[in-house]
């Protein structure tokens, strides 16, 4: 025998991890566009991002313009405010649903499905004469909610995995076409033309957006191999909405009457049920332990306390802005006094008559909703848009948790200005790029997060779970201001020389018009939403670590 060993076998090496420029490997790689030109992943970041604006493009030129279509809806009333409230209803109760669904059938089609019930409603929208339609027509609408939260999993799904977090972080605060553009536009469209107006450029811009989506875009290859679960899908979807009724009708109804209270406390044994049912089903929409990880939940708090935040300001800056000045409130309610007084008071008399009120005025700046869009939405969107990219870039170099650290850090800071400050129109700007900063950070940080904590198969009802935080907690900030405001009405009081206060009588309520006081304690509890905030992400564990689009977490 020779004294030569033989050769040991050799044991099989792996091969090399895959770099994105390698060639894509399995079903699930084929649409990713690790190869494609940096024009061509640019073009399907622009046609998602624009698609995703169009709940927001809404939310910015219809909201605003509820006192010029009320007038169109004889009888509605106070109950315009329905016209608003049915889209988060339903756009909060749907978000779930067409995450899961598009974790199961495509993504990019759910995005479709989306868009052509949005296609729908805005038709019947502009062309009906009937409030029922009307309603009809928003509900259609405000399935265009759930486009942001699946454009987060197609992004994860078909990009390279560094312009992902990027990507993600401008989904939300958009390209410029409802932070900027969609400000002025519907300004000048109630300026010159009526409500309806509005409700045909949004369908352009649909039936304009929908090829492109088809054109440009690649479906996503990944599929969950499972059925949906119907009967967590209806308890989850009527849970969320009876809440979300509760929060949304709490102030007109009466937050304490046992009518009302009905609502909520259904809707949260609904969502009990949802729980317990979930626990037994063989295939649950969403893994309930993943859910309720450290991961996953601590992400959900925080964006609860930012949702207030964003509740809170999004409604209370428009109306303090379009708040008549000192001088304009005393003109109208002379001339209320004048035209109430059966000719006791004539405009003769005005010189000597001193219209008091029950506090001082210090927000109204008088501004009409192009004025809004001038002094402030375009200063808030703007920064946004940028810090949104920015922040993404930023968790894709140190970790999402700073970014969310940043956001709920100038979140405080942006409340407290608007709530301790006299409001000059600078100062409506200043404050507007603190808070943008902050929207956009918040809506980069979160989503990533989340895709840094949950598998791709989960990824569709993760972010849709988030979609419903954001929903009720915006839904719960804007609660709460509704009831300091109602607590805090505006009254005047006229003082004639020579007529007894009898006869003048006392202090009379100004309608939908606050004093300083109702504004600032809604703003300090938003405030104390963002401390909140702040506190939980900086305890968080998650996210200190450069974000990879999805690749760390399967």
């Amino acid at each position: 025998m020779s004294s030569a060993q033989a050769p040991e076998p050799q044991t099989p090496q792996p091969p090399p991890p895959a770099r994105e420029s390698d060639p894509p490997a399995g079903p699930q790689s084929e649409a990713r566009l690790a190869g494609a030109s940096r024009l061509r992943i640019f073009a399907v970041i622009g046609v998602v991002v624009l698609f995703a604006e169009i709940a927001a493009l809404q939310y910015t030129m219809v909201a605003s313009a509820a006192r010029d279509i009320s007038p169109s809806f004889p009888g509605v009333g106070a109950n315009i405010s329905w016209m608003v409230i049915i889209f988060g209803l339903v756009g909060g109760a749907t978000t779930p649903l067409f995450g899961k669904m598009s974790d199961l059938w495509g993504k990019r089609r759910m995005m479709l499905v989306a868009g052509a019930s949005f296609t729908v409603g805005t038709l019947v929208c502009a062309l009906t004469g009937s409030w029922a339609l009307f309603l009809v027509g928003r509900a259609l609408e405000a399935v265009a909610i759930t486009a942001p939260t699946v454009a987060y999993g197609l992004f994860r799904d078909i990009l390279p995995r560094r312009y992902i977090p990027a990507s993600i972080g401008v989904i939300a605060t958009g390209l410029g076409m409802s932070a900027l553009f969609a400000p002025l536009l519907g300004g000048w469209l109630l300026d010159h033309y009526s409500w309806r107006s509005l409700f045909w450029f949004m369908l352009i811009f649909v039936l304009v957006m929908l090829p492109l989506l088809v054109l440009v875009v690649p479906e996503s290859p990944l599929r969950n191999d499972q059925r949906l679960d119907v009967a967590g899908a209806l308890l989850l979807a009527v849970g969320v909405g009876l809440v979300l009724l509760y929060l949304s009708n709490g102030a007109g109804w009466g937050w304490g009457r046992p009518t009302a209270w009905a609502w909520l406390v259904g809707g949260l044994l609904l969502l009990v049920a949802f729980v317990l049912v979930e626990r037994r089903s063989a295939q649950p929409i969403m893994d309930l332990a993943l859910l309720f990880s450290p991961k996953v939940g601590l992400v959900l708090i925080a964006a609860l306390f930012g949702s207030m935040v964003i509740g809170v300001q999004g409604y209370s800056i428009p109306y303090m802005l379009q708040t008549p000045s000192h001088a304009q409130l005393t003109h109208v309610v002379l001339g209320q006094v004048i035209a109430g007084s059966g000719g006791r008071v004539t405009s003769a008399m005005a010189p000597i008559l001193h219209i008091g009120f029950n506090a001082p005025l210090a927000y109204g700046l008088g501004a009409t909703l192009l004025g809004y869009g001038l002094h402030s939405a375009v200063f808030s969107g703007g920064t946004g848009m940028l810090s949104g990219g920015g922040g993404g870039e930023w968790s894709r170099k140190v970790g999402p948790r700073l970014p969310l650290i940043g956001a709920m850090a100038t979140f405080t800071l942006s409340t407290v200005l608007y709530a301790f400050y006299s409001h000059s129109a600078w100062q409506y700007a200043l404050f507007a790029v603190v808070f943008g900063i902050g929207f956009g950070a918040f809506y980069a940080s979160a989503p990533n997060l989340i895709v840094e904590a949950v598998p791709a198969a989960q990824q569709g009802i993760s972010a849709g779970m988030l979609g419903v935080v954001n929903s009720l907690a915006t839904s719960v900030g804007t609660a709460v201001l509704t009831a300091c405001l109602a607590a805090n009405a505006l009254k005047f009081k006229v003082t004639v020389p020579g007529v007894p206060a009898s006869v003048t009588g006392g202090y009379y309520t100004v309608p939908n018009l606050y004093t300083d006081a109702g504004y600032r304690e809604g703003l300090l509890v938003a405030a104390g939403a963002g401390v909140l905030g702040l506190a939980v992400a900086v305890a968080m564990r998650h996210g200190r670590t450069p974000a990879t689009g999805g690749e760390a977490s399967g």
